[in-house]
């Protein structure tokens, strides 16, 4: 009767595993669970670029099954190789093996059964393809100083490309260890997780060594990483940091470029292990670059790669905006190790666990490294304001999603996973305060080390973190409050509506389209509210004074001033809504940012340019309030104010760009950044503070963009004396590089493009590379920029795969060349496709840049027809297509219902688009 039961069980189990695969296509049954890898990879550099692989997966039986399912892509398997061993049972037989394409599982099917709670050991051995495609295990090449190619083979794993290396368990929820062994040429090194054993030479193949790893912590395949190259490296100052060895890995000829990030790093890990009260786990941390890079970085545990540009800084040919996002991938990175490599998502439903705290938390650690470039407000332009306008649309996705296909997971890597998610992170850690919210963290780090977690995990910690501090959030607990922020797409908009003393707020779902219906019936949020008055104005308590509840019923507020002052809600915009006023409150902050914009805090000047602009655009508020907002600019001094105004005006200049009344915006923007373009001055002064220099590049990017003739004068000097100058010249300022490339070579014709060419070709500098490919789009000559484009999507041609989405943004910007950027989109979208590949992030980039600013329905339609002729091979693209069609919609219907009434505003103003009688005269 026992063995009845037990073969009734096995039987009822491997019917389990076939229902699992059919309702979780793509995923992997939990029967077995890996335990360690032993692998052994040798890459060939040359010739035909194979890799030998060996693999042997330990794995624990959980339930009984008769196949072994893993991930495997572009890897040819020696079936005659595979062997099962159980440690109870010896060798199991392999019936037959079965491979799905579509979701890439590899299928051992067994002579019998696996029995539960036993031990076994997968054989194989492999071959691979040391591939250009930025994913799996690749080659980059790269040139250097005696003009000789080299190539190096690195990792991109992440989210699902371990399994081009190697066949797998790919998900991150089946965390092992893993033993490396790499073998290399003898006059490479090998660089990987964990610390280097031994070195031992091939005797069967000469000029060969086999290079052994220790052994990892519990970690996720997407995290393994290793690098095969002929680097040198720079030792951190700080070189045994709580005896962790700290270096930084790059080609010699760019050693010099590496030591702000081995300056910076050490005190970032050593800051963040203060912050989580949780010391970094390994003995060792590297960080290295490669010429070619799907991402900025990729955080693989103890192994950090980069993009060049992401990593190496020049003091003199690197901007300050080059520098301060240069810190924050560094910065961002380094926190990966607690968030996403200590903790992982258990699935890429939960991307934003690891994403978006490690986006936060990167501006946390930078503004502790560097206190004086106020990364916290920079928070609020590049992630909360800018993610607020992909997330008003209805097309937008939640935080947490449910995803399946590598294509989908690709997707996941936006916008909403990163900004937004640091963004409610931000509000979180403001409602909860530091204090409560860090050690709610660290304890939800200890608990779960080495393991995987949900949003579910972490609300626990935090909501028993903020009991013991008596912190009551909402009355409800932290979970309640935050998951209507995480599965539901979307924010609200708050209106404040002041009766006397009195005001009254109430929340709807705010989006672009002014959809009333939706709004009204949409979603409902645990908002907290914050505010101040004119006549007590505190902006520096953030923490909620109470909280709207997700029925949406109105919140009554008493004891305010009457209303001949002002009220602000949502002070320095830590939480994440925007806010509108009634008619009267408006129209007295518009009257104090004239008379004395000083009195209200930056990010609240910020939020009220950027809430007003875009709540005129959804029909919330009027326009002529919306732009009497930005009157005050002339006085404005701060960066971040600037920023934000900046940000919403270029919506209005590219919807105009092809009107009667894209000039006279242009020239009322532009008379309202004169001031503060003479104040910093277009001359670069490297001895200048971070912020003046950063404000600087600032106002002179923007003044050349706007025509102000100064600038453009002094950027055609500049320009000319660059072309003329030695390649190694710093005739041009890195802080001012952009503006004077780009209009050079905009009114300089072939002779200017080639000069920036050979330029780009000869630098050695990865910020001033990436700054010469974006001014060559600048260019406005047709079929030089048609050409251009050839080059960003052909071997060879200079332009690396990885840049080719710069090359593309930077033609589609162009007025010159946007709709040729965009036909090229639509005559060559399947070789895009294919040279990209169907999960290139990259694909939703260039769709986005090439649609930004379709505003007719003659553009609208080509689109949709570009949809359905396509509807199958748009890959990690589909949703950037949905979303490209919305906003065309909402553009479309911005000429019809705005446009007007910007250029009514403009005329009283003294902006008009009439000719006047002089000029019509002559």
């Amino acid at each position: 009767m026992m063995n009845m039961v037990i073969r009734l069980v096995t039987i009822l189990t491997i019917l389990s595993a076939s229902s699992f695969a059919k309702m979780n296509p793509g995923r992997l049954p939990t029967l077995l669970r890996p335990t360690h890898y032993t692998l052994r990879l040798q890459p060939f550099l040359s010739g035909n670029l194979s890799i030998h692989g060996e693999i042997d997966i330990r794995m624990r039986v959980v339930n009984s099954t008769r196949e072994i399912i893993l991930h495997l892509a572009d890897i040819v398997t020696k079936n005659e190789t595979v062997k099962v061993v159980s440690d109870s049972e010896g060798e199991v037989g392999v019936e037959r093996q079965t491979y799905n394409a579509s979701y890439q599982l590899y299928t051992a099917h067994l002579s019998r059964p696996l029995l539960a709670n036993t031990t076994i050991s997968f054989r194989m051995q492999f071959r691979g393809y040391l591939n250009d495609r930025l994913v799996g295990f690749y080659r980059s090449v790269y040139t250097d100083s005696k003009g000789v190619e080299r190539v190096v083979a690195g990792t991109q794993f992440s989210p699902t490309d371990a399994r081009r290396a190697f066949p797998c368990m790919d998900e991150p929820s089946f965390k092992a260890v893993f033993d490396v062994h790499l073998a290399r040429p003898e006059e490479m090194i090998a660089l990987s997780n964990m610390p280097l054993i031994t070195s031992t030479p091939d005797v069967g193949q000469p000029g060969w060594v086999w290079d052994t790893f220790d052994t990892t912590l519990p970690m996720s395949t997407y995290l393994v990483g290793f690098l095969i190259c002929d680097y040198a490296f720079v030792p951190s100052p700080a070189l045994a940091l709580n005896a962790t060895l700290f270096k930084v890995w790059t080609r010699s000829e760019a050693l010099d470029q590496a030591t702000y990030a081995a300056n910076v790093g050490p005190s970032m890990l050593a800051f963040l292990e203060r912050y989580f009260d949780v010391r970094f786990p390994l003995p060792k941390l590297d960080m290295a670059t490669l010429p070619d890079f799907k991402f900025g970085g990729m955080e693989n545990w103890g192994l950090i790669l980069y993009r060049e540009t992401a990593l190496l800084y020049d003091p003199v040919k690197s901007s300050a905006s080059s520098k301060q996002k240069l810190g924050s991938v560094i910065a961002h990175e380094i926190a990966h190790q607690w968030f996403g490599n200590l903790v992982t998502p258990h699935w890429w439903s939960d991307l934003w666990l690891k994403e978006g705290f490690a986006t936060f938390m990167g501006y946390v650690t930078l503004n502790h490294v560097e206190p004086s470039w106020g990364m916290l407000d920079h928070l609020l332009i590049d992630d909360v304001q800018r993610v607020m306008q992909g997330d008003a649309l209805l097309s937008s996705h939640p935080i947490s999603a449910d995803v399946t296909h590598p294509d989908d997971i690709s997707q996941m890597f936006d916008d909403i996973s990163y900004r937004k998610g640091s963004s409610i992170i931000r509000m979180m850690q403001n409602f909860l305060t530091e204090a409560t919210f860090r050690r709610g963290l660290k304890n939800y780090l200890e608990e779960l080390k080495y393991k995987n977690a949900e949003q579910q995990d972490l609300w626990r910690h935090l909501t028993q973190a903020a009991k013991e501090d008596g912190r009551p959030v909402g009355g409800v607990g932290v979970g309640a409050v935050m998951e209507g922020w995480t599965l539901q797409k979307g924010y609200p908009v708050v209106t404040v509506v002041r009766n006397g003393t009195t005001a009254t707020l109430t929340q709807e779902w705010f989006l672009l389209a002014g959809d009333r219906k939706n709004s009204e019936a949409g979603p409902g949020w645990w908002v907290p509210i914050s505010y101040t008055s004119q006549s007590r104005p505190d902006f520096q308590h953030t923490h909620p004074q109470a909280w709207m509840t997700p029925d949406r019923q109105p919140l009554i507020i008493t004891g305010l001033p009457d209303q001949s002052q002002w009220v602000i809600v949502n002070i320095q915009q830590t939480g994440f809504y925007r806010v509108t006023y009634d008619p009267v409150t408006w129209d007295h902050l518009v009257r104090q940012l004239r008379v004395n914009h000083s009195v209200i805090h930056p990010a609240n000047r910020a939020q009220i340019l950027n809430d007003a602009l875009n709540l005129a655009r959804a029909g919330v508020v009027e326009y002529r309030t919306a732009l009497d907002t930005t009157t005050y600019l002339e006085e404005e001094e701060s960066v971040v104010p600037w920023r934000s105004a900046l940000k919403a005006l270029w919506y209005l200049l590219d919807m105009t760009g092809r009107t009667p009344a894209y000039g006279p915006l242009r020239t009322y923007v532009r008379s309202m950044l004169v001031r503060l373009y003479d104040t910093v001055g277009f001359k670069d002064d490297p001895t200048d503070p971070h912020l003046t220099r950063y404000k600087r590049a600032l106002a002179v990017n923007s003044a050349c963009r706007l025509a102000h003739a100064p600038c453009l004068t002094q950027a055609s000097q500049l320009f000319n004396a660059w072309l003329s100058a030695p390649q190694n010249d710093s005739v041009i300022p890195g802080n001012v590089l952009s503006p004077v490339l780009c209009a050079g070579v905009g009114e300089g014709g072939e002779g200017a493009w080639m000069g920036a060419w050979n330029h780009y070709t000869t630098s050695n500098i990865g910020a001033e590379k990436a700054v010469i490919l974006k001014a060559l789009g600048c260019s406005k000559d047709v079929w030089i920029l048609a050409r251009y484009l050839e080059m960003a999507f052909s071997t060879g041609s200079g332009v690396r795969k990885q840049d080719a989405r710069r090359v593309f943004m930077s033609v589609a910007v162009n007025p010159v060349g946007r709709d040729l950027a965009w036909n090229y989109l639509q005559e060559r979208w399947n070789h895009i496709f294919e040279y990209l590949g169907p999960g290139s992030s990259h694909l939703s980039a260039i769709v986005k840049a090439a649609t930004a600013n379709f505003n007719t329905r003659l553009e609208l339609r080509e689109l949709e027809t570009f949809k359905a002729n396509n509807i199958n091979r748009l890959g990690s693209a589909s949703r950037a297509v949905e979303q490209a069609l919305e906003s065309t919609r909402l553009n479309v219907e911005w000429m019809e219902r705005h446009y007007q009434t910007v250029v009514d505003w403009l005329a009283t103003q003294g902006y008009s688009t009439s000719i006047p009688l002089t000029a019509a005269a002559l």
